[in-house]
C-alpha cells in the first residue's frame, strides 16, 4: 500500500513538471508568435531608418569648385585639394606598431617641427585606447600628403598601416593682381563679386557616401559602400584683362597715395563690346596702404557732378534744341535760378556750346537745360529714362545699386531742381551706370550691356560664349552723338583736361567735381572724377576714374586728381601695342629715332624658356613678347639693359617680365 501511495505521488509530481513545462512552451510561443505579427505589421523602412540613423549616415562629398579665369586664362580663383590625416590603430598590427613607432615618431617630428616625444606619447595613448579614427594632421597640401604617406608604418596603406584620408576643398585666390573685393566670394550665406555672380557656373553637384559611427562624436567612412562621386564645376572665364587690370590698380593707388584719399575706382569698358577689362576698388586701410576689399563701382551711388553734363547735354542736342552755333551767356559766372544760386567758379561771356563742356560750365549747362524744358521737365526726363538711367542694371554681379533721379512727383522736387540736375545734382548713379553710358557715346549711339563673362567651359568644351547684348540701339542722332564727342575732345585740347593732353593719343572726356554732404558743417568733402573714351575718333576702350575725399590742401578737383589715372590708362592700354609702340617708347619721350635704326632682332620664348633680350632695342623686343602671349612690364627707353626673369629661367604665361630699358 505504501508502495503504491509512493509510485502515486511520484506521478503526479511528473505531472505537474510536464504540465509546467508544457505552459512555459506555449507561453514562449504566444511570446515568439506575437513578436512575428508584430514584425510583419511594423514598417521595416522605420527598423532600418533607426538602425541606419543610429549607426550609419550618409555624408556630404563637396564637389569641387571651378576655375575662375581672366580672359587671357589666368586664374583668379581657383579650388585646391586639402588633406586631412585619420588613423585607425584597431587595423595596426602590435609587431608593425613596436617596430615602426620610433621611426614614424621621429618622421613626424622632421616634418611638423615637435619633439618626437610629442608625437610618441600621443600614439601610444591612442594605440592603447584602440582610436579608430584619430585626426592626425589636417589642412596638408599635395606635397605634405605626398609626404607623410610615406612614412613607417603609414606607407601600408589603410587595411595594415591605419593611414585614412579625407580630403576637402578650399578655395584660394590665385593672382594679386585683382582684389579679393573684384573677386568676391560665395560662402553659402552672402554672395558678392565675380564669384557671386557667376556661382550658378561654378558651383558642381554634390555626391554622397555612407560613413559609420566609430564613437559618440566620430564618424568613418566606409570605402566599400558604393560612393555617388560628385561633379566639379565649370570653369568661367572673366572678361578681365589682367595687364589693363595691373595698369589701374596701379595708376590709381599712386593717385590715391598722392592726394591722402580715402578711397578710389576706375572702371575700363571695351568699347565694340561692353566687355570690362578693368574694375578696380581701393580703400585706404592706413595712411599709404590701400587694399582692394569693397566693390564702390557697383554698390555706391553718388551724385555724379560734372561727368553728368555729358548726359544732360546729349538730350538737348538730341532734340535738335542746340548745335554747333548755339551759344549761351554765363555773365561773371554766378546766376541765380528760382533762388537757387549756381556758380562756375572760373571766367564767364558767351559761351558756344563746345565750350559748355570744355569749361564745364554750371551756369551754361543750367541755362541751356531750363530754356528748352522747364516748362516739360517729363520731356528731358523721358530722354533719361530711354537711356535706362532710371533703372538698376540688370548684370550678373550682386550688390549694384539702383539709381536715383528727384521728379516731379517727388516732394524734393521744386523749381530749382531741373537746373541741378542739368550739372549733375539731384541724381545719384553708381560708376558703371555712367560708363555704360560713356560707352554708348563712343559706340556711336549703341548702348551695350555691361559683360562680366567671356565664356564657360567644362573639360575642354567651350558651353557658352557671351555675346554683346544691345540695351539701346540708337541713344541719340549721329548729328547729336558726333557733336558731343567732339565737345568731349575739346574738354580735353582745351578745356579742364587740358594738362592731359598728349598729341600722340587723341582722347575725349569730362572732368567732374561734385561736393557731396554739403549740408553737413565741417570741413568740405569732394569727389573727384573722369569719365571719357579713347582713341576719341575711333573710340576702343571707355574708362571712368573716381578718387574721393582726396586731401584737400593738395588738390580736389576731376582735371588734377582723377584725370592723370586716364592718362596714364588710356597711354599704357592703347599706346602699348605692336603697331604703336614706337610713339609710345620714342615720340613722346623725344629720343632720336637715327640713332635707334637697326635690323630688328627675331626673339622666342622656346621650351618655356627665358631668352636673353638683354642690349637688345625695347621697342623690337617687346611687341615679339606680347605677341607670344606673354605679359610685359618695362621702364625707360632704348635699349634692354636689364631683365627678370634672368635667361634660361623656366616661366609661363601667368608671370610678368619686367624690363629696364635705359633712359
Amino acid at each position: 500500500m505504501a508502495v503504491q501511495n509512493e509510485f502515486e505521488n511520484k506521478r503526479k509530481q511528473t505531472l505537474r513538471w510536464g504540465y509546467f513545462f508544457a505552459g512555459s512552451a506555449f507561453v514562449l510561443f504566444m511570446v515568439f508568435l506575437a513578436r512575428i505579427i508584430v514584425l510583419q505589421n511594423t514598417n521595416v523602412q522605420e527598423i532600418k531608418d533607426d538602425y541606419i540613423n543610429k549607426n550609419y549616415r550618409e555624408a556630404t562629398l563637396k564637389a569641387a569648385r571651378g576655375n575662375l579665369y581672366a580672359a587671357d586664362g589666368s586664374i583668379l580663383a581657383t579650388t585646391v585639394m586639402r588633406y586631412d590625416v585619420y588613423l585607425d590603430f584597431k587595423t595596426i598590427k602590435d609587431s608593425v606598431y613596436s617596430n615602426n613607432i620610433a621611426a614614424l615618431s621621429d618622421s613626424l617630428s622632421q616634418m611638423f617641427g615637435k619633439p618626437r616625444s610629442y608625437f610618441r606619447d600621443r600614439l601610444d595613448q591612442q594605440k592603447k585606447a584602440k582610436n579608430q579614427y584619430y585626426a592626425l594632421a589636417k589642412g596638408l597640401d599635395f606635397d605634405g600628403y605626398d609626404r607623410i604617406r610615406k612614412f613607417p608604418i603609414f606607407i601600408k596603406g589603410k587595411n595594415k598601416g591605419g593611414f585614412i584620408i579625407d580630403r576637402n576643398f578650399k578655395r584660394e585666390l590665385a593672382t594679386t593682381q585683382i582684389g579679393a573685393g573684384t573677386i568676391g566670394m560665395d560662402n553659402g550665406a552672402a554672395q558678392s563679386g565675380l564669384e557671386g555672380a557667376f556661382s550658378k557656373y561654378l558651383t558642381g553637384k554634390d555626391g554622397t557616401r555612407l560613413e559609420q559611427r566609430v564613437n559618440s562624436s566620430q564618424w568613418k567612412p566606409i570605402d566599400y559602400w558604393k560612393v555617388n562621386e560628385p561633379v566639379d564645376g565649370q570653369d568661367v572665364y572673366t572678361t578681365i584683362d589682367l595687364r589693363i587690370q595691373d595698369i589701374a590698380s596701379s595708376a590709381l593707388e599712386k593717385q590715391l597715395i598722392k592726394f591722402d584719399a580715402d578711397h578710389g575706382c576706375v572702371l575700363v569698358m571695351e568699347v565694340a563690346t561692353g566687355k570690362v577689362k578693368a574694375m578696380v576698388n581701393l580703400r585706404r586701410t592706413e595712411p599709404g596702404i590701400y587694399v582692394d576689399a569693397y566693390n564702390y563701382a557697383m554698390k555706391d551711388a553718388s551724385e555724379p557732378g560734372s561727368t553728368f553734363k555729358t548726359v544732360s547735354l546729349l538730350a538737348a542736342m538730341d532734340d535738335g534744341f542746340i548745335d554747333e552755333n548755339t551759344t549761351v551767356n554765363v555773365g561773371n559766372g554766378v546766376w541765380v535760378y528760382a533762388k537757387q544760386k549756381i556758380s562756375d567758379g572760373h571766367g564767364g561771356g558767351t559761351y558756344d556750346i563746345s565750350d559748355v563742356l570744355a569749361k564745364s560750365s554750371n551756369v551754361g549747362s543750367a541755362k541751356l537745360i531750363t530754356k528748352f524744358y522747364a516748362d516739360k521737365p517729363q520731356v528731358f526726363l523721358d530722354h533719361l529714362r530711354r537711356w535706362k538711367m532710371f533703372d538698376k542694371m540688370d548684370i550678373e554681379l550682386p550688390g549694384v545699386t539702383r539709381p536715383y533721379i528727384v521728379t516731379p512727383e517727388s516732394k524734393r522736387w521744386n523749381a530749382a531742381t531741373l537746373a541741378s540736375l542739368a550739372y549733375g545734382y539731384s541724381s545719384r548713379f553708381n560708376l558703371l551706370q555712367l560708363t555704360t553710358f560713356y560707352n554708348g557715346v563712343a559706340n556711336k549711339g549703341v548702348m551695350l550691356k555691361p559683360l562680366f563673362i567671356d565664356k564657360i567651359m567644362k573639360d575642354g568644351q567651350v558651353l557658352f560664349t557671351a555675346k554683346p547684348e544691345i540695351m539701346v540701339k540708337k541713344m541719340a542722332s549721329e548729328k547729336a552723338i558726333k557733336m558731343m564727342t567732339s565737345a568731349l575732345t575739346k574738354a580735353v585740347e582745351k578745356g579742364t583736361a587740358k594738362s592731359i593732353f598728349t598729341p600722340n593719343l587723341k582722347m575725349a572726356g569730362k572732368t567732374g567735381t561734385a561736393r557731396f554732404e554739403y549740408w553737413k558743417p565741417g570741413p568740405a568733402k569732394y569727389q573727384a572724377s573722369f569719365a571719357g573714351f579713347y582713341p576719341a575718333d575711333n573710340p576702343k576702350y571707355t574708362c571712368i576714374v573716381m578718387v574721393n575725399q582726396p586731401d584737400n590742401s593738395k588738390g580736389f578737383y576731376g582735371a588734377t586728381v582723377s584725370a592723370p589715372v586716364f592718362k596714364e590708362i588710356a597711354g599704357k592700354t592703347f599706346l602699348k601695342t605692336p603697331q604703336n609702340i614706337e610713339q609710345e617708347l620714342l615720340v613722346d619721350r623725344k629720343v632720336d629715332l637715327s640713332k635707334m635704326i637697326e635690323p630688328t632682332v627675331k626673339i622666342a620664348v622656346t621650351g618655356n624658356q627665358m631668352p636673353n633680350v638683354t642690349g637688345l632695342i625695347g621697342k623690337n623686343i617687346i611687341p615679339q613678347l606680347e605677341n607670344q602671349g606673354y605679359r610685359v612690364d618695362y621702364k625707360g627707353v632704348g635699349r634692354i639693359k636689364e631683365q627678370f626673369p634672368l635667361e634660361g629661367t623656366i616661366i609661363n604665361k601667368t608671370q610678368r617680365i619686367y624690363l629696364q630699358l635705359q633712359n
